[in-house]
């Protein structure tokens, strides 16, 4: 029998499955698109009329110009820098703490502690931050405190889960040939496996510390401080030019975050 007679078979029904399961897919989620969409009722002409362009365009209008007053810009700076420091304490605690878990739920100390590691990262990471900020709130009162807490308690999970796919996934011969070699458990791992997963989860971190900067400002809304807690008090009161700044804010300490991220991993990709 001719080898290629056996592989067009083959490739003929590997082509004939593939195509019925992205057919079933894919109306799998237009049927769930559909299904949103009148759900919401949406009214698009309403959305898409002249009128709410026009009251759009005024109400974006208003913002103009920026309160640019020394005294206010000294205000939204400190505003920024608490809402930076909410992001690194939250993700530094979250850093440490996702670390402890990952060992355990990568399933370095049996099968029972990895169902209950994973299970206690699930159930942190599926709180949003915004439900453990309103209960910090509670806890700790208001202030930027409790939203360090929040995102601390949500990014645990997140970073806990990311860092043990990284210790499953990385190659366990050097951590193999060590023990092998008389070292024990934690020098093992320490010199085998964590050299190669600690770019990856220095990345995770930082990519996490961005987002966190984000979530610190939205946090603000439910009385963590920062600017959105600035934000939210300007709005509430109609001051659309002092709410402008603080968006500026905002922007230029995402885009300070993000480009001193990028230096940092592409400063560890080159060493």
């Amino acid at each position: 029998m001719n080898a290629n007679d056996v592989q067009e078979p083959c490739a003929a029904r590997g082509a004939a499955d593939f195509c019925l399961s992205c057919v079933l897919t894919s109306g799998l989620l237009i049927a769930a698109v559909v299904a949103s969409f009148a759900y919401l009722a949406i009214d698009f002409g309403a959305l898409f009329s002249a009128d709410s362009a026009a009251a759009m365009g005024k109400f974006a209008i208003s913002f103009l110009p920026p309160d640019l007053d020394p005294e206010f810009v000294r205000k939204t700076a400190w505003g920024a820098l608490q809402t930076f420091s909410v992001a690194m304490v939250g993700t530094l605690l979250a850093t440490l703490a996702g670390l402890l878990l990952s060992l355990p739920a990568a399933g370095r100390q049996g099968v029972a502690t990895a169902r209950l590691s994973r299970f206690l990262l699930n159930l942190l990471r599926s709180v949003p931050e915004l439900v453990w900020a309103t209960l910090m709130v509670l806890v700790a009162g208001l202030g930027p405190f409790a939203g360090a807490l929040a995102l601390a308690l949500h990014t645990t999970g997140v970073l806990g889960r990311l860092f043990a796919e990284a210790i499953e996934n990385a190659p366990r011969q050097p951590e193999q040939s060590l023990r092998e070699a008389g070292s024990g458990g934690v020098p093992a791992f320490l010199y085998g496996t964590q050299p190669l997963v600690w770019p990856q989860c220095v990345a995770y971190g930082l990519y996490r510390l961005e987002m966190n900067i984000r979530m610190a400002a939205v946090l603000g809304f439910v009385g963590a401080g920062g600017l959105g807690q600035m934000l939210y008090y300007h709005l509430s009161i109609f001051q659309q030019a002092q709410a402008a700044t603080v968006l500026i804010a905002m922007f230029i300490l995402v885009l300070a975050v993000d480009a001193l991220s990028d230096r940092l991993r592409k400063r560890m990709a080159s060493v």
